[in-house]
């Protein structure tokens, strides 16, 4: 098993990135190399040269860097040499399992779609998120933000790779998906939810359990929750922003920690040919480390070939 980062990515890169891949190796599996992609001369300094040696660690230079700020389509075409680009390339060629970055969002988006490319059939790929339950587990939430507007079939895509993330790479059996929506009622919400409910009713190969409301998200009712990335990525700031207050005001307990951002450290885009985990550009060296060990579990569930299969099968 292949995992790859983007050493460069991140507010805090490379010292948080470098760290953060660092604690990850005991984590993760024996048999799992971790791959560096950066400027060798920045980021083979931060190494101990013992790790180096050992080949659980191997570093992959790159020239190039893509900041925070700049246009994605933009940077992808200027900068081939750069980290995002080379990780995305090693990925389409089959040379890594996995890439996460806590880069540039966008041009981690785009390099999907224009690298690995999006599933056949599937127009919009999403990001997914994770809630916290009572449980100690997560809730799958998409989309999160890839997709502001969205068609009801979009929807009823999202749902079913949310529910099939849940099954195969959460260990949740049998996944119940939710729809987002102001009301439990099937007759509640705007003309997306309701022909979507309508769509995701009849959808055989889900376990639809009807409308959720904002006070549902955060409990144990639905394992998977849909709904359009412009109101998917409210709940995820809204939810960090918890962790935040109650962090200030001293009032954390186990299940409030889980609001932290670190505790997933990253979010998969579900719907493309590859297993690529985009990172919050503020990650901290725990938040790189459990993002790399969502790679790893990812990458070990195929879930992207899952996925492309339940689609043909669907279409057959």
């Amino acid at each position: 098993m292949k995992v790859a980062l983007d050493a460069m990515g991140g507010d805090f890169a490379p010292k948080a990135a470098v760290e953060g891949a660092i604690l990850a190796l005991d984590s993760l599996q024996p048999d799992t190399n971790l791959l560096l992609f950066g400027p060798e001369q920045i980021i083979k300094p931060l190494i101990p040269s013992e790790l180096l040696q050992s080949g659980k660690l191997i570093l992959v230079d790159c020239l190039e860097v893509i900041e925070m700020g700049e246009h994605p389509t933009k940077a992808l075409q200027a900068k081939p040499n750069s980290s995002i680009v080379k990780g995305f390339g090693a990925l389409a060629m089959g040379k890594i399992d996995v890439f996460a970055s806590a880069g540039n969002t966008g041009a981690m988006m785009v390099g999907a779609l224009f690298s690995v490319k999006a599933t056949p059939g599937i127009p919009r790929p999403a990001i997914a998120g994770f809630t916290p339950r009572p449980d100690g587990g997560f809730g799958v939430l998409l989309d999160i933000g890839a997709n502001a507007d969205c068609k009801p079939e979009m929807l009823l895509q999202f749902a079913v790779m949310g529910s099939l993330y849940a099954q195969h790479v959460l260990k949740i059996e049998k996944p119940k998906v939710a729809l987002i929506n102001i009301g439990e009622e099937e007759q509640k919400g705007s003309m997306l939810t309701q022909n979507a409910y309508q769509l995701l009713k009849t959808c055989s190969t889900i376990d639809f359990i009807g409308n959720i409301e904002g006070r549902d998200i955060f409990t144990d009712k639905a394992d998977v929750m849909v709904c359009d990335g412009f109101t998917g990525n409210v709940i995820l700031k809204m939810a960090e922003s918890f962790y935040d207050s109650l962090l200030e005001n001293m009032l954390m307990n186990p299940y409030f920690s889980q609001f932290n951002y670190e505790e997933v450290g990253g979010s998969p885009i579900l719907g493309v040919n590859g297993n690529v985990i985009i990172g919050h550009g503020i990650s901290s060296p725990k938040a790189i480390k459990n993002m790399l060990m969502q790679a790893e579990s990812v990458a070990l569930s195929g879930i992207h070939k899952i996925i492309a299969a339940s689609l043909n099968n669907n279409e057959a």
